[in-house]
């Protein structure tokens, strides 16, 4: 056998093996973690206080260096994001995603700069394709959102439910984890085996409202913690809250009726401008050539760019109604 066979053979074969034990070990330690963060779970936080998820509904933001600096803390606001999503993924693994999408785009833009020149399309275009994978992480979690949002007044009414025919709020909780379809299962599951491993039971909801980070769910907790403090109906409590959500989610299609002229001509005007290039570059191929070659032109088409974003922003934030 050839000695360079040979070596070639030893190299792979290493190579194999060092993969191998690599993903051993990393699936290892994320196992490990989990385990850390359930002891860390039932070994209780500080209490978390009634007056703070009745009046923070959204926390207050820092400001000055100290909000700059938690701005930039992309890691753990990544890893959220993804926990959110219901995805497996690491905050690692996005930026890691993110950097393999910015390389398409940097090729891309250094073949063709049709911004300025050949470094400033590559960086604007680099940019805009080291987005995507986080973009994609926040369709998923606005999905899921959406879901459990839906999800949410069934599970209240079986709540309600549950309780009125005898049994413990624990009890129910492990019922409706069992029997509810997920995403809301699943974080109803989430809730009971820390509260069944022995943290209290504010640990448990508060984490579940880091979880799912919808008013409803503030609104659950918030009627749960008041119940256990003062008393009450709990039952009944949840009865009303279900109507509420469901009234809620009423007002927001009507809404959504009311705003669909303003949606529509958003769409309208996104598209036009692109749709209007692309007929151009078929009918008449030489037409925006000029332009883009030209100095003035190339500062025109980065203006017209710039604008389009803007105005779409504008008219999202104008027809994005709040309920």
């Amino acid at each position: 056998m050839p000695v360079g066979v040979l070596v070639a053979f030893v190299v792979i074969f290493a190579l194999v093996m060092l993969a191998v034990s690599a993903g051993s070990k990393f699936v290892e330690g994320r196992r490990k973690k989990q385990m850390v963060d359930m002891l860390h779970t039932a070994a209780g936080e500080p209490v978390v206080t009634v007056s703070n998820l009745l009046r923070e509904i959204e926390p207050d933001k820092p400001s000055g260096v100290k909000g700059l600096v938690q701005r930039f803390q992309f890691s753990r606001h990544a890893q959220e994001q993804i926990q959110q999503a219901g995805m497996s993924w690491s905050s690692t693994r996005l930026v890691a995603a993110m950097g393999l999408a910015a390389i398409p785009g940097l090729g891309v833009g250094a073949l063709l700069p049709f911004l300025l020149n050949g470094p400033t399309t590559a960086i604007v275009l680099g940019a805009t394709f080291a987005v995507m994978p986080y973009l994609y992480v926040r369709h998923r979690r606005k999905v899921r959102l959406d879901k459990l949002e839906e999800q949410m007044p069934e599970a209240l009414d079986f709540l309600s439910r549950s309780m009125r025919a005898g049994h413990a709020f624990t009890i129910s909780l492990e019922m409706i984890g069992e029997d509810m379809a997920d995403p809301l299962g699943q974080e109803f599951r989430t809730l009971f085996n820390e509260q069944n491993l022995g943290a209290p039971l504010d640990i448990a909801l508060r984490n579940f409202g880091q979880r799912v980070p919808l008013l409803d769910a503030r609104f659950f907790i918030s009627s749960v913690l008041l119940q256990k403090q003062t008393g009450g109906n709990l039952s009944e409590i949840l009865s009303r809250l279900s109507y509420v959500i469901r009234e809620r989610f009423r007002l927001k299609g009507q809404v959504k009726a009311a705003s669909a002229h303003g949606r529509m001509t958003a769409s309208i005007l996104t598209v036009l401008p692109i749709a209007t290039m692309l007929g151009l570059l078929i009918v008449a191929p030489g037409y925006l050539q000029g332009m883009a070659a030209d100095s003035d032109g190339k500062w025109l088409i980065g203006g017209a760019v710039v604008a389009q974003i803007l105005g779409n922003y504008c008219i999202k934030r104008i027809i994005n109604i709040k309920v």
